[in-house]
């Protein structure tokens, strides 16, 4: 029997099992050095975990600037997926980027990737533009996606 998922917000001592998500989950991923800067130096950056029975299974990055929230990656380890494990922790993300005065949440998602776009119209995300060859492995273009919280 599966446990309850549970969040937590993340700090360096995560890292080895975050990129062990990151490296699963991207093309492009993150590296080491990356996300210890964002744990460490960024002041505007929130991570936070999703975890089942203590172990790390996906993660959010947030920067919560002024009123506006945007949402820099978010991965669930490929055997968890499908469990709505991700919009819970989108989800629980939002409601933290609210409690801290964002107004809105915006993030970039690889046009190809269909699955993440359903997700985030399902959480009230709508068109927000393009961004032409935002991903440098294979030049694809990103859709740029926001909601009013």
């Amino acid at each position: 029997m599966e446990t309850a998922l549970t969040f937590r917000q993340l700090t360096v001592a995560d890292v080895n099992e975050i990129l062990k998500i990151e490296n699963v989950s991207f093309s492009l991923p993150w590296t080491r050095e990356a996300f210890i800067r964002e744990l460490t130096m960024n002041p505007y950056a929130l991570y936070t975990g999703a975890c089942l029975d203590g172990n790390l299974v996906g993660y959010c990055g947030i920067w919560i600037i002024m009123d506006e929230a945007h949402i820099t990656n978010i991965a669930v380890l490929p055997e968890f997926r499908g469990r709505k494990i991700g919009e819970k922790l989108l989800r629980h993300v939002m409601d933290t980027a609210k409690r801290r005065g964002a107004k809105t949440v915006t993030l970039e998602v690889r046009i190809s990737n269909t699955v993440a776009q359903n997700l985030y119209k399902k959480l009230g995300f709508v068109y927000g533009g393009i961004r032409k060859g935002y991903y440098t492995d294979n030049y694809e273009d990103a859709i740029v996606m926001w909601v009013r919280i």
